[in-house]
């Protein structure tokens, strides 16, 4: 069955594409960039990212808490969608109006792709950052967003040839349509979303602590006056260091 977009719902989509494409691109940019010598803006760029992957999860995780509320009060209906939820996933699902879950599933592949940006974000932040428990935190969040944004690729791109959804959501599409596929793949990405921001939330907590000591090893790594991290940065460092080579 067919379904139209209005403008709205199309600059919405849009937009949320261009945000992803944006932030990916500066993530390669700015990993490239810091390859040789370091210059003075990559710091800020890459805080730019995680603030825009912080604000992308925000969007996407209540999304999923919205979902999982509705299935609480409505366990053998089709999952919901939010109203802007519902305005994206039409915007997107131009791309073939014949085939309903595909813009559903373009969306979620872009919210992942946006937070996994905002973990890679973490992750340029801190890399000269030597025992860095943010870093730590932030590589096993893109681990973990990495694969589950593989498994939105593979549902995308099953829907679009055509076929039913295949990912471990759906048992590779072993499960027939209704409240039992319903059931598993609302938890199933409900709780991959929570345990994903618990880490980003986790990683910005280390950061945020860690944020002299981060400042100090961008300045140590660029050309001009040096910023010295303050000496309780230094010990604690050093004791999560130690910690982590006798753990």
């Amino acid at each position: 069955m067919e379904h139209t977009a209005s403008v709205w719902d199309i600059a919405g989509a849009v937009a949320m594409t261009a945000l992803a494409v944006a932030m990916w691109a500066a993530v390669a940019v700015l990993a490239y960039a810091t390859r040789s010598r370091v210059r003075p803006w990559c710091l800020r760029a890459s805080v730019g990212v995680v603030a825009a992957g912080v604000l992308g999860q925000i969007g996407h995780l209540q999304e999923h808490v919205a979902q999982a509320g509705y299935w609480v009060l409505n366990p053998e209906r089709p999952p919901w969608m939010t109203p802007w939820g519902d305005a994206l996933a039409r915007g997107f699902g131009i791309v073939d109006p014949a085939t309903h879950s595909l813009g559903m599933e373009i969306l979620h592949l872009v919210g992942n792709s946006v937070f996994l940006a905002g973990l890679a974000g973490i992750v340029l932040v801190t890399r000269y950052a030597a025992g860095s428990r943010a870093r730590r935190w932030a590589r096993m969040g893109v681990w973990m967003q990495g694969l589950h944004g593989l498994e939105h690729l593979v549902l995308t791109v099953s829907v679009a040839i055509g076929q039913q959804a295949v990912g471990l959501s759906t048992w590779f599409g072993t499960l027939p349509a209704g409240p039992a596929l319903w059931t598993y793949r609302v938890w199933w990405h409900f709780v991959a979303n929570v345990v994903g921001s618990v880490i980003f939330a986790i990683a910005l907590h280390h950061a945020w602590r860690e944020r002299r000591l981060v400042t100090a090893s961008w300045s140590a790594a660029t050309p001009g006056p040096r910023v010295e991290p303050d000496p309780a940065d230094r010990a604690t460092s050093s004791v999560h260091l130690k910690a982590a080579r006798t753990g």
